[in-house]
C-alpha cells in the first residue's frame, strides 16, 4: 500500500505521526495518547490526540496491535517517515574514529569484511552484513605437495599476498617428478592472471597437446583446475554476524518472526541477490518489511549502501537488517560511513 503525500496531512497530524514513530522506533512499544498528552509534547487533550491518531489510522499509517492499546507505525507509515520526515543522525566524531579505526588495521582484505560485517552489527544493535565482492585476485605462484593418503595439497599465492588452500585427490600412478612438473607448469601459466583466465589457456594447451606435460601430470593439472572451479562456485559471498542481537526481549515475545527472519538470514543466496539490488542502483536502499518478497514474513527492514573501489566502481553491498523498527536515523548514515571507509581499502 502507498503511502499517503506528506501534503496531504496537517501540521498538528504530522507532529502526532512524527512523535509516534520516533516513539516507537527509541522503545519497541506503541505509543497511546496519555505518554504524547503527558510528556510528548503535544499541547492537546487526550481525546483530541485520540481523533489525530484515528485519522492517521484510517489512512494506514497506524495501527493498534491491540484494542485500547497505543498506536505503532504501518509499513507504509514508516515509509513516509523514512522518505520524507526523517532527520538523519550525523555519526560522532568518536563513532567516526572507532569506524576508522577498526577498518584501518593491517591485514588482507578478508579481514576488513569479516570487520565491517561485525561493525555494522555493533553500531546497529541488529545483524550486519557484508557481500563479498565478485573478483578473483591475480595470482603470483602455485605449488604442489603430496600429503600421502591420495591427497594433494595446492598453495595459491595472490600478487596482493593473499594466501589460499586447496586440497584434492591424487590421480593413480602419480610420480614425484610430475607432481613438480605440474606445479612449474601452473604457476608459469598462472602468473600474473586470474585462476579463470590461467584455466582457459591451460585446458587449452593441454586439450591441443601444445602443454608439454606427460600424462600423469595432465591428469593432475586437469583434477586441480575441475576443484578449484568448483571451489569458487561454493564460495559463500555473504559475510552476516550480529545474528544474536535479534534476539532481544521485545523480539522474543514474536519469536515467529525471529525464527522465520534467522531462516531467511541462512540462505545466504537469497540475500546475496536482495543486496545486489542496491549494487545495481548503485546508491543507498532501505527496503522496509513486504516491501521485498524475501524477508516479508519475519517483517524485518534491510538497510544496504554499495561500496566503491578507488576508481569508484561499485565492487560489492553491505548493510543492516534487523526489525522494522530500527532507528534509521541513526543507522543510515552508520552504513554510509562505512561503505565509504570500506572503499578507502579496496584497490
Amino acid at each position: 500500500m502507498a503511502s499517503p503525500p506528506l501534503t496531504d496531512l496537517t501540521e498538528r497530524a504530522r507532529e502526532i505521526f512524527r512523535l509516534v514513530v520516533e516513539g516507537y522506533l527509541a522503545t519497541g512499544v506503541p505509543v497511546g495518547s496519555k505518554a504524547l498528552a503527558g510528556g510528548g509534547g503535544v499541547n492537546l487533550s487526550p481525546a483530541s490526540i485520540r481523533s489525530v491518531l484515528a485519522d492517521l489510522e484510517h489512512r494506514g499509517l497506524l495501527a493498534a496491535p491491540h484494542t485500547s492499546a497505543g498506536r505503532m507505525p504501518t509499513e507504509s507509515g514508516l515509509r513516509l517517515f523514512v522518505d520524507a520526515m526523517m532527520q538523519v543522525a550525523e555519526p560522532t566524531r568518536e563513532e567516526r574514529d572507532a569506524i576508522e579505526q577498526r577498518l584501518g588495521a593491517n591485514g588482507p582484505i578478508e579481514r576488513a569484511l569479516e570487520e565491517a560485517s561485525a561493525l555494522l552489527s555493533d553500531l546497529s544493535g541488529a545483524a550486519g552484513m557484508v557481500m563479498v565482492p565478485g573478483r578473483e585476485p591475480i595470482l603470483a605462484q602455485i605449488s604442489l605437495t603430496n600429503l600421502g593418503a591420495g591427497r594433494i595439497l595446492a598453495i595459491l599465492v595472490a600478487q596482493d599476498g593473499h594466501i589460499e588452500n586447496r586440497i584434492f585427490e591424487l590421480p593413480p600412478g602419480l610420480a614425484g617428478f610430475s607432481l613438480e612438473q605440474a606445479g612449474n607448469y601452473l604457476t608459469e601459466r598462472a602468473a600474473g592472471r586470474t585462476m579463470a583466465e590461467a584455466a582457459r589457456i591451460i585446458t587449452e594447451e593441454i586439450s591441443s597437446d601444445r602443454s608439454a606435460l606427460d600424462q600423469a601430470s595432465r591428469d593432475l593439472v586437469a583434477r586441480g583446475l575441475a576443484v578449484w572451479s568448483h571451489d569458487a562456485a561454493q564460495r559463500p559471498v555473504l559475510i552476516v554476524r550480529g545474528q544474536a542481537n535479534l534476539l532481544d526481549e521485545i523480539a522474543l515475545e514474536d519469536i515467529d518472526r525471529v525464527r522465520s527472519l534467522l531462516d531467511d538470514l541462512e540462505s545466504k543466496q537469497s540475500v546475496a541477490a536482495l543486496l545486489d539490488h542496491a549494487r545495481e542502483a548503485q546508491a543507498m536502499r532501505i527496503f522496509i518489511g513486504s516491501e521485498n518478497r524475501l524477508f516479508s514474513l519475519s517483517g524485518s527492514s534491510v538497510i544496504a549502501a554499495p561500496y566503491r573501489d578507488r576508481e569508484g566502481r561499485v565492487v560489492g553491498v553491505l548493510g543492516v537488517i534487523g526489525p522494522t523498527r530500527l532507528n534509521y536515523a541513526r543507522v543510515v548514515p552508520m552504513v554510509d560511513l562505512t561503505a565509504r571507509s570500506l572503499g578507502k581499502l579496496m584497490s
